[in-house]
């Protein structure tokens, strides 16, 4: 499906990036760090992030980006959706959340979109403006998956139920993929390959390190670390809203002798876990409890120890930090950070608690003995590889000099799909 980039030379080249957003800050924490290394391309580009919770507002955004928050969506423990506030009707609210991104696309007219995770949208959401863009003819379109989506028959059944595969060769030009084959290969494991006809690449994980010099990072360490000088544990869950287990855990748990606890609860926990878990705090001398931090890096990278769920951002941050790292995975209703976190802690990555082995005596006996973490490190190279394939896409370069650009020495992990 070749399509030509014939923005005028007069304008800038505009990316859009669309996450759903149902649960937790993931999709849009990646889409902001792919736009801040979208942004450092000399060709300066204007990005416009769509986002699906109102959380979006409160993240710094790089420069020449801005966004747009739609009325957000609730996923539930089986995996269904409700809206988050606005009533019962789940209908009401994906029809329009569709036509508002149908809207803002057409008059931002992007020469690139890039869709996080999800080829049709939450609640097809993305059909109206992928068949709009498609007609067009001009924007090329992308799909970015995450290294881990699910346990594979789960994925093959729910991604023909969907129709994701056929979606994905109707309007997709591209498919990335935020991962390392060596740690797991999506492509074969899923039987995807075949299904997206040579469209689909490894770009590796995305390193977000370059976030620790900014400045709402030095702003967010100096608060956390203020001026108690006793070294700290950092756990934090995301956005909070399945974390529950995880955040009392730790407001039980004795801290390492010498040691204070800092826990970001996240905004979506309900309001009466939430004050659970305050409770506990209160009752303390050496715990802090946040709701938001906007850029917790700088503070994780001054930790002592690491603790967290298994979403891919808070990984991506672990991976690249010093500290001995603990990891829960939630396991259901997807399996994605079990089987993350699982092949992680086999290399000596990280280390890893199953949620029924949770407590706050397994944890605390954790933090005063964190296992030593030693392992072959995985392909953390996918930001360098998205802005050469962002600037061979809006330079009309053959997408195989893109490749050749960013062969970087060692085992060759850019692999084709074809």
């Amino acid at each position: 499906m070749p399509r030509t980039i014939t923005s005028s030379a007069k304008r800038a080249p505009r990316i859009m990036l669309y996450s759903h957003d149902t649960l937790g800050y993931g999709h849009l924490r990646r889409n902001l760090l792919i736009a801040s290394a979208l942004s450092e391309l000399d060709l300066e580009p204007e990005i416009l992030l769509i986002g699906g919770m109102r959380e979006a507002g409160a993240f710094a955004l790089p420069p020449r980006t801005d966004c747009v928050t739609l009325p957000a969506y609730a996923k539930q423990s089986d995996g269904s959706y409700r809206p988050r506030e606005l009533g019962d009707d789940v209908g009401r609210l994906a029809r329009m959340r569709s036509r508002i991104i149908k809207s803002v696309a057409a008059g931002f007219d992007p020469d690139l979109m890039i869709v996080d995770n999800v080829p049709r949208g939450a609640q097809f959401e993305l059909d109206s403006t992928l068949a709009a863009l498609s007609r067009e003819g001009r924007c090329r379109i992308v799909l970015g998956l995450r290294d881990v989506i699910d346990d594979s028959r789960v994925v093959r059944r729910q991604w023909l139920r969907q129709r994701n595969f056929e979606t994905v060769r109707k309007f997709y030009d591209q498919v990335w993929i935020y991962g390392d084959p060596q740690l797991y290969d999506i492509l074969n494991d899923c039987g995807m390959g075949e299904r997206f006809a040579g469209r689909a690449r490894y770009l590796g994980l995305l390193d977000p390190s370059g976030r620790r010099e900014t400045k709402q990072a030095a702003i967010d360490r100096d608060t956390i670390a203020g001026s108690d000088p006793r070294p700290y544990v950092f756990c934090a869950v995301g956005g909070g809203r399945d974390g529950a287990d995880l955040c009392e855990a730790f407001v039980r748990a004795p801290m390492p002798p010498g040691h204070r606890g800092v826990l970001v609860t996240g905004t979506q926990m309900p309001e009466t876990l939430r004050n659970g878990v305050l409770q506990h705090a209160a009752a303390r001398d050496d715990m802090t409890v946040l709701p938001f931090v906007r850029e917790p890096i700088a503070a994780m990278a001054g930790a002592a120890r690491l603790v967290g769920m298994g979403g891919y951002n808070t990984t991506m941050e672990f991976l690249t930090l010093d500290a001995p790292s603990l990891i829960v995975p939630r396991c259901t209703p997807r399996r994605e950070q079990v089987m993350r976190t699982t092949r992680l802690a086999a290399r000596g990555l990280i280390s890893m608690l199953l949620p029924e082995d949770l407590s706050p005596t397994s944890l605390g006996d954790w933090l005063v003995h964190p296992a030593p973490q030693r392992g072959a490190a995985p392909d953390m190279n996918g930001l360098i590889r998205a802005q050469e394939m962002v600037r061979a896409i809006l330079t009309d370069e053959p997408t195989d000099a893109a490749i050749q650009r960013n062969h970087r020495p060692g085992p060759e992990r850019f692999v084709s799909a074809a």
